[in-house]
């Protein structure tokens, strides 16, 4: 018989609702830490970036998990009246920083703008500009000097290209094109962790070519001639896209 936190773990991948509800239903503890980790960490940790996220952190909490950080709740829900109504409610939250453990761009010491940016969810996004959010807040530095990025770095090599809608509204908003970073880790604690130096988010965007990131070719250039658009950089030809060296080559039939 399977094992029901097995299965819940494995429903999360994917962000598969029914799967996890049927776990849960099963007999695992949505609470009880799974190999030293919660299971509502367990499921922001994963790598997927879909709709279906707040489904499942609504049956988590539902059912009595917790997240660390309240103020996470509206936005991982994607949540626009919920975040609209706690930022009323008490807006120096727009200035309240979080960590989380991401996959792709860190989430040390960020703000909840940045969360959005990360998780794809523009309707959370979009209520966090127009309450007011800083749309080139940094997150932390870390030990090594690296990180300190805005949300738009978010945004430039997102998986699927979910997050290019939040890039265009956070660039639509005044984000700044021209922030230079030391360095930034990408991916930190996980086997396809890189770290790249002297990063700006028109650099930051190109580097979803590196193999690891498994993006797309065409979504890349094309968040890259939106940042040159949005930089004034508007003549610059981009001749060899999709890369004809690239391309696979067609075997006989």
């Amino acid at each position: 018989m399977a094992d029901p936190t097995e299965e819940m773990l494995s429903g999360f991948d994917g962000h598969d609702v029914e799967a996890v509800r049927a776990a849960l239903d099963a007999g695992a503890d949505p609470c009880n830490p799974v190999r030293g980790k919660a299971p509502i960490l367990w499921l922001l940790e994963e790598y997927t970036r879909s709709d279906r996220l707040g489904d499942c952190l609504r049956l988590l909490l539902e059912r009595g998990a917790e997240l660390p950080d309240p103020y996470l709740t509206p936005v991982l829900l994607n949540d626009a009246p919920a975040v609209i109504k706690m930022v009323r409610a008490q807006p120096s939250i727009l200035h309240h920083r979080t960590t989380l453990v991401s996959a792709f761009t860190s989430l040390e010491g960020v703000s909840l703008l940045h969360v959005a940016a990360e998780y794809c969810h523009f309707e959370a996004a979009r209520a966090l500009v127009e309450e007011g959010a800083d749309v080139n807040a940094k997150a932390h530095i870390d030990n090594d000097g690296l990180n300190g990025h805005t949300p738009l770095f978010h945004t430039v090599n997102s998986i699927h290209n979910c997050s290019e809608p939040i890039m265009t509204l956070l660039l639509e908003a005044g984000a700044r094109t021209d922030i230079s970073l030391a360095g930034i880790t990408w991916g930190k604690g996980f086997a396809w962790e890189t770290t790249y130096f002297d990063v700006t988010p028109l650099s930051y965007a190109q580097m979803g070519l590196m193999p690891q990131m498994h993006r797309i070719e065409h979504d890349i250039y094309s968040n890259i001639r939106k940042l040159l658009t949005a930089s004034g950089r508007t003549g610059t030809p981009l001749r060899n896209v999709p890369n004809r060296y690239l391309k696979p080559k067609r075997t006989a039939e």
